[in-house]
């Protein structure tokens, strides 16, 4: 059942559209043809070989990479846009 201006599936489609843009968001931070790194870029740290052959492309340890994790959360919202009005609205 439709209210307002929303269609049927307006839910899902937003659904969709958010993950969809986090996936787009995350496939343009890697850089999946890039050789592992053996040393942190940010700390110097050796990177360990399981992480360096689970990440093709790794460029920071695990507690360099959570700090930049969480500062990008502070820039980058999985707020979709794209929404109907009401749902931005609640």
């Amino acid at each position: 059942m439709a209210s307002g201006w929303a269609s049927d599936d307006a839910v899902n489609q937003q659904i969709e559209s958010t993950i969809a843009d986090a996936l787009n968001h995350v496939r343009q931070q890697m850089d999946l043809a890039a050789e592992s790194a053996e040393f942190c870029e940010e700390c110097g740290e050796e990177i360990p070989l399981a992480r360096r052959q689970a990440i093709q492309g790794v460029r920071f340890c695990v507690s360099c990479q959570t700090e930049r994790d969480k500062e990008r959360q502070k820039t980058f919202s999985l707020y979709n846009r794209h929404g109907s009005k009401d749902s931005q609205l609640r």
